[in-house]
This record gives C-alpha cells, structure tokens and sequence, in this order.
C-alpha cells in the first residue's frame, strides 16, 4: 500500500502511525480479517541550518547483512539513498523484499529514504510491477525531491544495454523512456525557482544508478547523444553539489577532466566547476 503524506506535515508531527489488518480469508462476501494492528514510529526531519550526513547504498543484489553492517558502523545519518539493483533481478517477490529488509534494518522508519531504480530492477516477472512496490512520482521513477536543506534529481537510465540486446529478449524499450526524462530535466530547469533554487536549498545532488556521464566499454557504451545532453543541461543550469551512482561495483570520485569524464561534467561557460562524480558500488563493511 502507498500512503503520501506531505512532508511539512510529517516534519512537524515529528512521528506517524501504521495500521495493519491482516486478511484470514478475502472472501467475495463476509471477508474474514484479524484485529487491526497499529504501530507509531519516531520521524526525524533534516534541518536547513547543519551539515547533512547521507548513506549510500546500491548494488547489494540480494545481500542483506554487510550493508546493513557497514550502514551501522557508519553511524547516525540524516537520510538513506538507495540507488538501485538492491534486489539480483524482479523475478520473485523475496527479492523485492530484500528493499524493505535493508531499509528497515538502516532506518528503523526514523528517517527519510531517496530511492532510485537500477538495471537490475527491470529484469524478470516482477520488473513491470517494480515502481508499485518503491517510491515514485505518480508511478514515474523519475523525479525531483527535497529534503531539508537538500535538493535532488532522481534520474532513472532503464538498462545498460541497447533496446535489441538478445540478453533482454524484446521486453525492453529504455530509448524512449530516456528521451522522457530530457523533457523531464528542461521541465526542471523551467521551474528553478520552485526546484533548486528554492529558498534555504544548501545542496543539489543528481542521484541516478547508471553514472551516464562516466566513460564506459562496449557493449555498455549507449546513447551517447541522449547523455551528453543531460550532462549539458544538469551542468550548465543545475551546477550540482554531487552525481551520485552505482552500477560499476567499485569506489571513485569522478573528477572534471579525469579520463573516465566522458562528457565534461559541471562544464559551464567554457570553464569547469569543481564536483565530483561518485560512483559506490557494493557495500563491504
């Protein structure tokens, strides 16, 4: 089930409550149920005036304890990002599960999550039903976020093969669902008041799973035109404080000008700002 609550609202309760009623029998009529179930959590906003402390989590593909084991020996954070291929595949509902399984044990419901969508995630039975079972925006798995003094762009690049690639078997159309989200990007920059120049906005992250702007080997190495040009656009509107992704298994900060920098991240006006591309893969401890 998917509750939306305002997150004003929930800043200012500090906590909210869940209900649970579990179904004995879904009969057509009299339905059999068991008494409702209720429990409160503590929420703990991110504030606008000290440094944020963020955990990164992508690419566990099924492996529970170690990234819970490193999340806890990192200590208290702020919010949790979970950038994709949490579950090995969709193919059955215990990977799926796996999502909760970490995000629970990391969170203990206390505190804000960002989610977004990997590769991995569009594969098997369960792939079309995917962003029923996450957070999205009106069943969009891409979109803009805010907490505290954070501001965020989830992007979403589907797959990391072409459409045709025999390894998906004509169950895949990721060009166009890429081609969307350009027309979602310049959405955002048309409303940057509203987005990330917004009042009391410290920081602007873009958080996708695939790093689209890193230098990346056949047969990985796709729509080029497409990515140069979310490059472009996040660079010369947004200026982000990070890129943050996953997908590649291993730890690198990306820097302007590094030979991996495919498309000349934070590039504006001829001369490059200082970021960094962070791409994090699986969780050791």
């Amino acid at each position: 089930h998917r509750v939306i609550v305002p997150m004003e609202e929930l800043d200012r309760a500090k906590e909210y409550t869940v209900f649970m009623r579990k179904v004995i029998d879904r009969k057509p009529y009299f339905p059999e149920f068991e008494d409702v179930l209720e429990c409160t959590y503590e929420f703990q906003p991110v504030g606008l005036e000290k440094p944020v402390r963020a955990y990164h989590i992508s690419d566990t593909h099924n492996w529970v304890e170690g990234p819970v084991t490193a999340a806890k020996a990192y200590g208290e954070i702020d919010f949790l990002i979970m950038n994709g291929d949490i579950p090995d595949h969709s193919g059955c509902i215990e990977n799926c599960i796996t999502i909760y399984k970490i995000a629970s044990e990391v969170t203990g419901g206390r505190i804000p999550i960002v989610f977004a969508r990997g590769n991995h995630d569009m594969r098997g039975l369960l792939a079309e039903r995917f962003c029923e079972l996450t957070p999205t925006d009106n069943g969009k798995s891409y979109y803009t976020f805010r907490i505290g003094n954070v501001w965020g762009m989830i992007l979403d690049c589907g797959e990391d093969k072409v459409d045709k690639h025999e390894e998906y078997g004509g169950t895949i159309c990721c060009h166009e669902f890429r081609e969307k989200q350009t027309k979602f990007i310049e959405k955002v920059i048309c409303r940057a008041e509203e987005e990330y120049l917004a009042d009391n906005v410290k920081y602007r992250l873009v958080i996708a799973h695939n790093p689209f702007s890193m230098r990346i080997r056949e047969p990985f190495d796709i729509e080029n035109e497409i990515y140069s040009e979310w490059v472009r656009l996040i660079s010369d509107n947004i200026s982000p404080t990070a890129m943050i992704s996953g997908h590649i298994h291993s730890l690198d900060i990306i820097k302007p000008h590094d030979k991996k920098d495919a498309y000349g991240q934070y590039k504006k006006n001829n001369s490059y700002r200082y970021g960094c591309f962070l791409c994090i893969g699986r969780a050791t401890g």
